[in-house]
C-alpha cells in the first residue's frame, strides 16, 4: 500500500461531504471553499454523472448522502415530465445547460441500483425515480439511436438522429442503468431495450471500440472506453475487444502512466479573469489513471494497476487530488475534484488496499 492511501482516504471524505449540500445536491466541486483555487474554472454544479460515482464511493465509505440526492433527482427540472436528466444543474435543481446526455439519466439508475443491491426491497421508497428514468430513456430511444440529439459525456460532441450515431460510453452506461432499472423493479421493457443497446454496440465493434459510430464512426481513441468494463460491465477486462482497445489507449493517450482523455486535448479548466478560459493544452486526468487502475485490478495484472494509482499519489502536490495534472507550475487545475477523489475511493476498494 502507498504510504498515503489511507490518509487520502479521510481527504477523499471530507471532499465527498464538502460536495453533499443540504439540500441533497452533490456537486462536483465546492468551489466556494477557501481551498479551491481561484484561476479554476466554477464547478458548483451537480453532474449527474460525477454524481453516481460519489454515491458509489459513499457506499464504500458508508456515508449516508444517497436519498438526500435521490429525492434532489426528482426535483430536477423537466424530469417529472421526461424522465430525463440533461447536462448540468444548479444547485436547486434548475438546468444550467440544455444538452441532452444520455449516460446522466442511466447513471442515476446505476447508483440507486448499487445503494440498494443488496436489500432491493428497500428501493421501494424510490420506485417513482427508478421508473419515470427508466421509461424516459424507453421512449427516446429508437432501435439502434436515440430521437434526440446527444451529447458526449466530455461535454465536446454531438451526435444525431438522422447519423443513428451513439457515443459508445453513454450507450454503454444507458444499457447499464437500464439492466439495473429491471432488476430492481423487473420490466420487460426496460430489459429488452438494455439488451438492444449491448447489441447495437457489440455489433458495431470493428478494429477497436470506437469513441462513437453510427452512419459516419469517429474512429478516435477515448479514454472513456475504460467505462465498458466498469461501470458499465458489458465486457470481461479479458475480452479481447477491449483489450485491444486498452492498447490503443496507451499507446495513444498515456504518457508516464499519466491518462489523457484523447488525443490534442485542449481544455484546462484555467481561467482569465473567471470568465475566459485559456485553453493552453490539458493534463493528465488522474480520474482516468484510477480508472486504467480499476481496469488492470479487473484484468488481474493488479501490478501494472498500481503503476496508474501509485502514479496519482506520487504526483500530488498538496492534501486533494485535482481534475488534472499538467507538466509546468503555470496552469492551474479544478481542485479537488470530487470525481477524482470517488474513483480514488473505489479503485483503493477494488484493488483491496481498503
Amino acid at each position: 500500500m502507498h504510504k498515503h492511501t489511507l490518509k487520502l482516504l479521510n481527504v477523499s471524505k471530507e471532499v465527498i461531504q464538502d460536495c453533499c449540500l443540504p439540500n441533497g445536491a452533490i456537486v462536483a466541486a465546492n468551489s466556494t471553499k477557501s481551498y479551491f483555487p481561484k484561476e479554476a474554472k466554477h464547478y458548483k454544479f451537480v453532474w449527474p454523472r460525477d454524481a453516481m460515482y460519489a454515491c458509489i464511493a459513499a457506499d464504500i465509505l458508508e456515508l449516508k448522502i444517497h436519498e438526500k440526492f435521490f429525492n434532489w433527482c426528482m426535483n430536477a427540472e423537466g424530469w417529472k415530465r421526461t424522465g430525463l436528466f440533461y447536462e448540468k444543474y444548479y444547485i436547486n435543481g434548475k438546468k444550467a445547460l440544455h444538452h441532452f446526455q444520455p449516460d446522466q439519466t442511466g447513471s442515476v439508475l446505476i447508483a440507486v441500483y448499487e445503494h440498494y443491491k443488496d436489500e432491493k426491497a428497500e428501493s421501494k421508497k424510490f420506485e417513482e425515480l427508478i421508473t419515470n428514468s427508466a421509461n424516459g430513456l424507453c421512449k427516446i430511444w429508437e432501435k439502434d439511436h436515440f430521437k434526440l440529439i446527444t451529447q458526449d459525456l466530455w461535454e465536446e460532441r454531438l451526435c444525431f438522429p438522422d447519423l443513428q450515431d451513439n457515443f459508445t460510453y453513454s450507450l454503454a452506461i444507458c444499457a447499464k442503468g437500464l439492466d439495473c432499472a429491471n432488476r430492481l423493479i423487473p420490466n420487460k421493457k426496460w430489459e429488452n431495450a438494455s439488451k438492444e443497446m449491448e447489441r447495437v454496440l457489440l455489433k458495431n465493434f470493428k478494429d477497436n471500440f470506437y469513441r462513437s459510430f453510427g452512419k459516419i464512426d469517429d474512429k478516435r481513441i477515448d479514454a472513456s472506453l475504460l467505462g465498458l468494463v466498469w461501470p458499465a460491465k458489458l465486457v470481461s477486462a479479458k475480452d479481447k475487444r477491449i483489450k485491444k482497445t486498452v492498447k490503443m489507449i496507451e499507446d495513444k493517450i498515456v504518457k508516464n502512466f499519466g491518462v489523457y482523455r484523447y488525443e490534442n486535448d485542449e481544455y484546462d479548466g484555467w481561467m482569465y479573469k473567471k470568465n475566459i478560459h485559456r485553453k493552453k493544452g490539458a493534463g493528465y486526468w488522474p480520474l482516468l489513471n484510477l480508472w486504467m487502475a480499476i481496469y488492470y485490478g479487473e484484468s488481474g495484472n493488479k501490478n501494472k494497476a498500481l503503476k496508474f494509482y501509485n502514479k496519482v499519489l506520487d504526483d500530488m502536490k498538496g492534501k486533494y487530488i485535482p481534475e488534472q495534472v499538467f507538466n509546468n507550475k503555470i496552469q492551474s487545475s479544478v481542485s479537488p475534484l470530487c470525481w477524482s477523489h470517488s474513483m480514488f475511493v473505489i479503485a483503493s476498494k477494488k484493488l483491496e488496499l481498503i
